[in-house]
Protein backbone atom coordinates (compact mmCIF):
# COMPACT_ATOMS: atom_id res chain seq x y z
CA UNK A 1 0.00 0.00 0.00
CA UNK A 2 1.57 3.27 -1.17
CA UNK A 3 -1.33 5.71 -1.49
CA UNK A 4 -4.80 5.29 -0.07
CA UNK A 5 -8.10 7.01 -0.74
CA UNK A 6 -10.31 7.37 2.33
CA UNK A 7 -13.90 8.42 1.71
CA UNK A 8 -15.67 9.85 4.75
CA UNK A 9 -12.20 10.81 5.98
CA UNK A 10 -13.34 13.71 8.17
CA UNK A 11 -15.81 11.56 10.09
CA UNK A 12 -15.49 9.64 13.33
CA UNK A 13 -14.02 6.35 12.12
CA UNK A 14 -12.57 7.81 8.92
CA UNK A 15 -10.34 10.31 10.72
CA UNK A 16 -8.86 7.51 12.83
CA UNK A 17 -8.20 5.43 9.70
CA UNK A 18 -6.38 8.43 8.19
CA UNK A 19 -4.26 8.95 11.30
CA UNK A 20 -3.22 5.30 11.45
CA UNK A 21 -2.36 5.27 7.75
CA UNK A 22 -0.18 8.33 8.31
CA UNK A 23 1.52 6.52 11.20
CA UNK A 24 2.49 3.87 8.65
CA UNK A 25 3.89 6.56 6.30
CA UNK A 26 1.21 5.89 3.71
CA UNK A 27 0.14 8.82 1.54
CA UNK A 28 -3.53 9.64 2.02
CA UNK A 29 -6.11 11.36 -0.15
CA UNK A 30 -9.15 12.34 1.90
CA UNK A 31 -12.42 12.51 -0.02
CA UNK A 32 -14.86 14.75 1.87
CA UNK A 33 -18.18 16.44 1.23
CA UNK A 34 -18.09 20.10 0.14
CA UNK A 35 -18.22 22.43 3.17
CA UNK A 36 -17.86 19.47 5.55
CA UNK A 37 -16.49 20.12 9.03
CA UNK A 38 -12.81 19.14 8.74
CA UNK A 39 -11.81 19.69 12.38
CA UNK A 40 -10.83 16.02 12.71
CA UNK A 41 -8.23 16.21 9.92
CA UNK A 42 -7.34 19.91 9.65
CA UNK A 43 -3.85 19.39 11.09
CA UNK A 44 -3.03 16.32 8.99
CA UNK A 45 -0.46 16.50 6.19
CA UNK A 46 -2.69 14.86 3.59
CA UNK A 47 -4.30 15.62 0.24
CA UNK A 48 -7.91 16.73 0.61
CA UNK A 49 -10.38 16.48 -2.26
CA UNK A 50 -13.92 17.74 -2.00
CA UNK A 51 -16.68 15.90 -3.78
CA UNK A 52 -19.90 13.94 -3.50
CA UNK A 53 -20.00 10.15 -3.86
CA UNK A 54 -23.12 10.71 -5.98
CA UNK A 55 -20.99 12.60 -8.53
CA UNK A 56 -19.54 9.92 -10.81
CA UNK A 57 -17.02 12.29 -12.35
CA UNK A 58 -15.64 13.35 -8.96
CA UNK A 59 -15.45 9.74 -7.83
CA UNK A 60 -13.41 8.77 -10.89
CA UNK A 61 -11.00 11.62 -10.20
CA UNK A 62 -10.75 10.64 -6.55
CA UNK A 63 -9.48 7.13 -7.27
CA UNK A 64 -6.78 8.23 -9.74
CA UNK A 65 -3.28 7.53 -8.51
CA UNK A 66 -4.23 5.44 -5.47
CA UNK A 67 -3.76 1.72 -5.01
CA UNK A 68 -6.02 1.14 -1.99
CA UNK A 69 -9.49 2.46 -1.19
CA UNK A 70 -11.15 2.66 2.22
CA UNK A 71 -14.80 3.42 1.58
CA UNK A 72 -16.36 4.79 4.78
CA UNK A 73 -18.61 7.53 3.39
CA UNK A 74 -22.16 6.74 4.50
CA UNK A 75 -25.11 8.16 6.37
CA UNK A 76 -25.56 6.76 9.89
CA UNK A 77 -28.87 7.99 11.30
CA UNK A 78 -31.84 6.74 13.31
CA UNK A 79 -34.10 9.52 12.02
CA UNK A 80 -34.17 11.67 8.87
CA UNK A 81 -36.73 14.09 7.53
CA UNK A 82 -36.24 12.60 4.07
CA UNK A 83 -35.08 8.97 4.09
CA UNK A 84 -34.31 8.85 0.38
CA UNK A 85 -30.84 10.27 1.02
CA UNK A 86 -29.77 7.32 3.13
CA UNK A 87 -30.39 5.06 0.14
CA UNK A 88 -28.89 7.49 -2.36
CA UNK A 89 -25.63 7.83 -0.41
CA UNK A 90 -25.33 4.35 1.10
CA UNK A 91 -26.39 2.51 -2.06
CA UNK A 92 -25.99 4.67 -5.16
CA UNK A 93 -22.93 6.47 -3.82
CA UNK A 94 -21.24 3.21 -2.91
CA UNK A 95 -22.11 1.78 -6.31
CA UNK A 96 -20.42 4.74 -8.01
CA UNK A 97 -17.24 4.18 -6.01
CA UNK A 98 -17.24 0.42 -6.57
CA UNK A 99 -17.83 0.72 -10.33
CA UNK A 100 -14.98 3.21 -10.63
CA UNK A 101 -12.66 0.87 -8.72
CA UNK A 102 -13.85 -2.15 -10.71
CA UNK A 103 -13.17 -0.44 -14.06
CA UNK A 104 -9.73 0.86 -13.01
CA UNK A 105 -6.59 -1.22 -13.46
CA UNK A 106 -4.55 0.25 -10.62
CA UNK A 107 -6.63 -0.59 -7.53
CA UNK A 108 -5.06 -3.37 -5.47
CA UNK A 109 -7.71 -3.53 -2.76
CA UNK A 110 -10.95 -1.97 -1.53
CA UNK A 111 -11.94 -2.11 2.14
CA UNK A 112 -15.68 -1.59 2.35
CA UNK A 113 -17.11 -0.34 5.63
CA UNK A 114 -20.39 -2.05 6.42
CA UNK A 115 -21.81 -2.51 9.93
CA UNK A 116 -22.93 -5.22 12.32
CA UNK A 117 -26.37 -3.90 11.33
CA UNK A 118 -25.83 -5.89 8.10
CA UNK A 119 -25.34 -9.08 10.12
CA UNK A 120 -28.32 -11.12 11.24
CA UNK A 121 -29.43 -11.25 14.88
CA UNK A 122 -29.74 -14.42 16.97
CA UNK A 123 -32.12 -15.45 19.80
CA UNK A 124 -31.28 -14.41 23.34
CA UNK A 125 -27.63 -13.75 24.02
CA UNK A 126 -26.31 -16.17 21.40
CA UNK A 127 -23.49 -14.56 19.40
CA UNK A 128 -23.94 -13.62 15.75
CA UNK A 129 -21.00 -14.04 13.39
CA UNK A 130 -20.14 -13.19 9.80
CA UNK A 131 -22.20 -16.15 8.55
CA UNK A 132 -25.39 -15.35 10.46
CA UNK A 133 -28.06 -14.76 7.80
CA UNK A 134 -29.56 -11.27 7.70
CA UNK A 135 -33.08 -11.38 9.17
CA UNK A 136 -34.10 -7.75 9.70
CA UNK A 137 -36.16 -7.11 6.56
CA UNK A 138 -39.32 -6.50 8.60
CA UNK A 139 -37.68 -4.27 11.22
CA UNK A 140 -38.43 -1.11 9.27
CA UNK A 141 -35.03 0.50 9.85
CA UNK A 142 -33.86 2.39 6.78
CA UNK A 143 -30.31 2.51 8.12
CA UNK A 144 -30.11 -1.23 8.78
CA UNK A 145 -31.62 -2.12 5.41
CA UNK A 146 -29.43 0.34 3.49
CA UNK A 147 -26.28 -1.07 5.12
CA UNK A 148 -27.26 -4.65 4.31
CA UNK A 149 -28.17 -3.91 0.69
CA UNK A 150 -25.00 -1.89 0.08
CA UNK A 151 -22.90 -4.62 1.70
CA UNK A 152 -24.42 -7.22 -0.62
CA UNK A 153 -23.64 -5.06 -3.65
CA UNK A 154 -20.05 -4.75 -2.48
CA UNK A 155 -19.76 -8.51 -2.08
CA UNK A 156 -21.20 -8.88 -5.59
CA UNK A 157 -18.34 -6.79 -6.97
CA UNK A 158 -15.91 -9.04 -5.10
CA UNK A 159 -17.45 -12.13 -6.71
CA UNK A 160 -16.95 -10.54 -10.10
CA UNK A 161 -13.27 -9.78 -9.68
CA UNK A 162 -12.83 -6.69 -7.50
CA UNK A 163 -10.33 -7.33 -4.69
CA UNK A 164 -12.64 -6.22 -1.90
CA UNK A 165 -12.91 -6.99 1.81
CA UNK A 166 -15.86 -6.02 4.03
CA UNK A 167 -15.52 -4.88 7.64
CA UNK A 168 -18.49 -4.76 10.02
CA UNK A 169 -17.86 -2.35 12.93
CA UNK A 170 -19.91 -2.71 16.10
CA UNK A 171 -20.67 0.33 18.34
CA UNK A 172 -17.45 2.43 18.46
CA UNK A 173 -16.49 4.95 21.12
CA UNK A 174 -13.58 7.37 21.50
CA UNK A 175 -12.44 10.84 20.52
CA UNK A 176 -13.40 12.78 17.38
CA UNK A 177 -17.09 11.81 17.33
CA UNK A 178 -17.74 15.19 15.81
CA UNK A 179 -21.29 14.67 14.49
CA UNK A 180 -21.96 13.13 17.06
CA UNK A 181 -22.99 9.72 15.75
CA UNK A 182 -26.05 7.95 17.18
CA UNK A 183 -23.55 5.73 19.02
CA UNK A 184 -21.87 8.69 20.70
CA UNK A 185 -25.22 10.25 21.43
CA UNK A 186 -25.99 7.26 23.64
CA UNK A 187 -23.32 8.53 26.04
CA UNK A 188 -24.45 12.14 25.72
CA UNK A 189 -28.07 11.30 26.52
CA UNK A 190 -27.10 9.23 29.57
CA UNK A 191 -24.79 11.85 31.07
CA UNK A 192 -27.13 14.75 30.34
CA UNK A 193 -29.99 12.94 32.07
CA UNK A 194 -32.14 12.74 28.95
CA UNK A 195 -31.98 8.94 28.98
CA UNK A 196 -32.58 7.44 32.42
CA UNK A 197 -34.03 4.06 31.41
CA UNK A 198 -32.56 0.71 30.45
CA UNK A 199 -34.36 -2.16 28.79
CA UNK A 200 -33.90 -5.74 27.73
CA UNK A 201 -31.21 -6.00 25.10
CA UNK A 202 -27.56 -5.31 24.51
CA UNK A 203 -24.85 -4.06 22.18
CA UNK A 204 -21.22 -4.75 21.34
CA UNK A 205 -18.86 -1.88 22.16
CA UNK A 206 -15.37 -1.25 20.80
CA UNK A 207 -12.70 1.46 20.76
CA UNK A 208 -12.79 3.48 17.53
CA UNK A 209 -9.00 3.06 17.26
CA UNK A 210 -9.46 -0.71 17.13
CA UNK A 211 -12.05 -0.26 14.39
CA UNK A 212 -9.57 1.84 12.41
CA UNK A 213 -6.84 -0.72 13.02
CA UNK A 214 -9.23 -3.42 11.78
CA UNK A 215 -9.68 -1.52 8.52
CA UNK A 216 -5.95 -1.39 7.87
CA UNK A 217 -5.43 -5.03 8.86
CA UNK A 218 -8.26 -5.96 6.49
CA UNK A 219 -6.38 -4.18 3.68
CA UNK A 220 -3.19 -6.02 4.57
CA UNK A 221 -4.42 -9.48 5.55
CA UNK A 222 -8.12 -9.87 4.76
CA UNK A 223 -9.36 -12.45 2.29
CA UNK A 224 -11.13 -11.20 -0.82
CA UNK A 225 -14.91 -11.40 -0.53
CA UNK A 226 -14.87 -12.03 3.22
CA UNK A 227 -16.54 -10.10 6.07
CA UNK A 228 -14.84 -9.28 9.37
CA UNK A 229 -16.71 -8.17 12.49
CA UNK A 230 -14.84 -5.38 14.30
CA UNK A 231 -16.29 -5.57 17.79
CA UNK A 232 -14.96 -6.11 21.28
CA UNK A 233 -17.21 -6.58 24.34
CA UNK A 234 -20.84 -7.63 24.48
CA UNK A 235 -22.77 -5.79 27.20
CA UNK A 236 -26.43 -5.47 28.15
CA UNK A 237 -28.02 -2.03 28.00
CA UNK A 238 -28.00 -1.87 31.82
CA UNK A 239 -24.31 -2.87 31.94
CA UNK A 240 -23.49 -0.22 29.36
CA UNK A 241 -25.26 2.50 31.35
CA UNK A 242 -23.39 1.49 34.51
CA UNK A 243 -20.10 1.60 32.59
CA UNK A 244 -20.84 5.12 31.32
CA UNK A 245 -21.64 6.43 34.81
CA UNK A 246 -18.52 4.76 36.23
CA UNK A 247 -16.34 6.17 33.45
CA UNK A 248 -17.63 9.63 34.40
CA UNK A 249 -16.93 9.02 38.10
CA UNK A 250 -20.59 9.04 39.07
CA UNK A 251 -23.01 6.71 40.82
CA UNK A 252 -25.40 4.90 38.50
CA UNK A 253 -28.78 6.58 38.28
CA UNK A 254 -31.28 5.00 35.94
CA UNK A 255 -34.45 2.92 35.93
CA UNK A 256 -33.57 -0.74 35.28
CA UNK A 257 -35.39 -2.96 32.80
CA UNK A 258 -38.27 -0.79 31.69
CA UNK A 259 -40.60 -3.02 29.59
CA UNK A 260 -39.83 -2.73 25.89
CA UNK A 261 -43.45 -2.02 24.96
CA UNK A 262 -43.57 0.99 27.30
CA UNK A 263 -40.37 2.40 25.81
CA UNK A 264 -41.65 1.81 22.29
CA UNK A 265 -44.78 3.76 23.15
CA UNK A 266 -42.76 6.65 24.55
CA UNK A 267 -40.37 6.76 21.61
CA UNK A 268 -43.34 6.64 19.23
CA UNK A 269 -44.48 9.94 20.71
CA UNK A 270 -40.95 11.33 20.38
CA UNK A 271 -40.84 10.23 16.74
CA UNK A 272 -44.14 11.95 16.00
CA UNK A 273 -42.77 15.13 17.57
CA UNK A 274 -39.64 14.89 15.42
CA UNK A 275 -41.61 14.15 12.24
CA UNK A 276 -44.14 16.95 12.57
CA UNK A 277 -42.79 19.62 14.92
CA UNK A 278 -39.10 19.69 15.87
CA UNK A 279 -37.69 18.22 12.63
CA UNK A 280 -34.73 17.04 14.72
CA UNK A 281 -33.63 13.48 15.61
CA UNK A 282 -35.51 12.16 18.67
CA UNK A 283 -33.88 10.48 21.67
CA UNK A 284 -34.79 7.14 20.11
CA UNK A 285 -37.45 5.51 17.96
CA UNK A 286 -39.62 2.39 18.38
CA UNK A 287 -37.56 0.73 15.65
CA UNK A 288 -34.28 1.35 17.47
CA UNK A 289 -35.71 0.05 20.76
CA UNK A 290 -36.96 -3.06 18.98
CA UNK A 291 -33.60 -3.62 17.29
CA UNK A 292 -31.45 -3.17 20.40
CA UNK A 293 -33.75 -5.38 22.47
CA UNK A 294 -32.50 -8.33 20.38
CA UNK A 295 -29.11 -8.34 22.18
CA UNK A 296 -26.79 -7.34 19.35
CA UNK A 297 -24.02 -9.63 20.55
CA UNK A 298 -21.33 -10.69 18.08
CA UNK A 299 -18.33 -12.99 17.85
CA UNK A 300 -15.01 -11.33 16.92
CA UNK A 301 -13.04 -14.60 16.61
CA UNK A 302 -12.59 -14.31 12.85
CA UNK A 303 -11.02 -10.84 13.00
CA UNK A 304 -8.74 -12.00 15.82
CA UNK A 305 -7.62 -15.13 13.99
CA UNK A 306 -7.35 -13.97 10.37
CA UNK A 307 -6.46 -10.29 10.84
CA UNK A 308 -4.56 -10.52 14.13
CA UNK A 309 -6.78 -7.80 15.62
CA UNK A 310 -6.46 -7.16 19.35
CA UNK A 311 -8.36 -4.71 21.49
CA UNK A 312 -7.97 -1.81 23.91
CA UNK A 313 -9.94 -1.82 27.20
CA UNK A 314 -13.42 -0.46 26.53
CA UNK A 315 -13.48 1.23 29.94
CA UNK A 316 -10.70 3.54 28.76
CA UNK A 317 -12.53 4.11 25.47
CA UNK A 318 -15.59 5.37 27.33
CA UNK A 319 -13.50 7.63 29.58
CA UNK A 320 -11.75 9.18 26.58
CA UNK A 321 -15.04 9.59 24.73
CA UNK A 322 -16.63 11.39 27.70
CA UNK A 323 -13.57 13.61 28.20
CA UNK A 324 -13.64 14.57 24.51
CA UNK A 325 -17.38 15.36 24.60
CA UNK A 326 -16.86 17.54 27.67
CA UNK A 327 -13.81 19.28 26.23
CA UNK A 328 -15.80 20.12 23.11
CA UNK A 329 -18.81 21.19 25.20
CA UNK A 330 -21.06 18.53 23.68
CA UNK A 331 -21.86 17.26 27.18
Amino acid sequence: MKKALVTGAAGFIGSHVVRQLMDKNIDVRAFIKPKENTANIKDFDIEIMEGDVLDEGKVKKAIKGVDTIFHLAAIYAIWMEDWKWIYEVNLAGSRNLLWAAFMADHIDRVVYTSSIAAIGTTPGKKLSNEDTPFNQYDLGSHYVLSKYLSQQEALGFAKNGLDLVVVNPAFPFGVNDIAPTPTGKMIIDILSGINRTSFKGGINIVDVRDVAKGHILAAEKGKTGEKYILGNRNVTIAEFMKMVYKADGRESSFIPRVPTNILKGGTYALSLWADHISKKPPLSTPIEVEYASNHLFVDNAKAKKELGLNFLPVEESLKESIAWFRENKIV
